[in-house]
């Protein structure tokens, strides 16, 4: 159940979860545009290998993060948690600039992606701690619109500066420091209703274990692996399985762009359906048009525009739905709970991202990308609906802790 406060609330926690999303989509694909440069120039020793063990890597420490770093906000607080990850996160992306060797360079990227790891989970319970009542699904599907306005915003800075690998590290720590005074000064302590719900009982994760949470976080965790299988085996291989299917690079990579705009369009839509039809509904029709849309993209399109289009429109049903999942958790666990259940979807859910790019590579390797690619990713959409059938709409433990309204 979300809370609100009493009064009108700040702008400010609004805007500054945004921007620590807008980090979020940086780290998303800041590698997919520097990795091509340090194998084709092979500074740092980066080969093919090296490259597979930092992408890897990196999703790893995401992974830690967000699994073992963000439930600690249901323990310190929401804004120390975001404040201390941001400026982790800042920190170790910045090393990176300085990394002698392809070792250092992951080591790195996996403390770096510790702290972002977390950052996502607290942003979302956060705002979910301070949405008005009945708007949870707008709030978070809004909220994620900044981590693909950062995917898009990286995405046209690498057009600028690569090959200058370097300075796309410096401007992702540059950014995350300039946010942390203004997380510092402008963003508020958690609501004391939500904090006094929050300190009642320390939660872990064996609270999840309890009745009846185990199935509702099983499922949730199920469907979380498979919508970041799509979003991260999408935004890393769809170029490449265009190529394979015989379309131009350069159109390729406009895909890539065409669809993460569709990302923004669809994070707006969801929200708002979600809001008003529930979001169990919404979610499920979502992952479900999404295998429908990915299914078509095994079908070899020669018109650009009916090409384009139906990119746009998968974007718009994939991405959303991945983060209608993160919505409904919020609005089904009480708020003690909040940040440890989003932990354990992300945590769970990065899993499916490592699995995503390393299962559609292997297609890649084998010759057989397109359209197989598409068949395991179409089928990852069905397989996120039938774990999602098995959670109700709503619990009612989830009232529990929660704050009146």
């Amino acid at each position: 159940m979300t809370t609100s406060p009493s009064t009108s609330p700040s702008r400010w926690p609004v805007w500054l979860c945004w921007l620590a999303m807008v980090l979020d989509g940086f780290d998303l694909v800041v590698l997919g545009t520097v990795i091509p440069t340090l194998i084709k120039t092979g500074e740092l020793g980066f080969d093919a290998v090296g490259a597979t063990f930092v992408a890897t890597i990196s999703l790893v420490g995401v992974g830690l993060g967000a699994l073992f770093i963000a439930p600690l906000s249901d323990r310190f607080g929401r804004r120390n948690l975001l404040i201390a990850c941001v400026l982790w996160f800042s920190i170790f992306t910045l090393a990176v600039v300085w990394a002698p060797n392809v070792a250092v360079f992951g080591a790195f990227r996996l403390l770096a992606g510790a702290g972002l790891g977390a950052c996502l989970p607290a942003a979302l319970a956060y705002m979910n701690d301070y949405a008005p009542a009945g708007s949870a699904g707008k709030s978070t599907t809004r909220t994620m619109t900044g981590y693909h306005v950062g995917a898009v915003a990286t995405a046209f800075l690498a057009l600028i500066v690569i090959p200058d690998w370097r300075t796309m590290f410096v401007v992702g720590g540059i950014a995350g420091l300039v946010l942390l005074p203004f997380l510092w000064f402008k963003l508020p302590e958690t609501l004391p209703s939500v904090r006094t719900a929050r300190t009642e009982e320390r939660t872990g994760f064996r609270d999840l274990a309890k009745k009846p949470y185990p199935l509702v976080a099983a499922a949730i965790a199920a469907a979380s692996f498979m919508g970041l299988l799509l979003v991260y085996g999408l935004n890393t291989w769809l170029p490449q399985l265009m190529a394979s299917a015989g379309y131009p690079v350069s159109a390729g990579l406009s895909l890539l762009l065409v669809l993460n705009l569709g990302a923004v369009a669809g994070l707006i839509i969801a929200g708002v359906l979600a809001d008003k039809h529930g979001t169990k509904p919404i979610v499920l029709l979502w992952f479900g048009l999404s295998a429908v849309c990915l299914a078509l993209l095994s079908i070899k399109v020669d018109n650009a525009i009916l090409l384009n289009a139906l990119v746009f429109v998968t974007g718009v049903f994939v991405f959303s739905s991945q983060v209608l999942v993160y919505a409904w958790v919020s609005q089904l666990f009480p708020a003690r709970l909040r940040a440890t259940a989003l932990g354990f979807a992300a945590g769970v859910g990065r899993i499916g991202a490592i699995a995503g790019p390393a299962v559609t590579g292997g297609l890649v390797a084998a010759g057989i990308a397109y359209p197989w690619g598409f068949y395991i990713f179409a089928t990852a959409g069905a397989l996120a609906v039938v774990a999602l059938l098995a959670v109700p709409h709503s619990m009612a433990a989830s009232h529990e802790n929660a704050v009146t309204q």
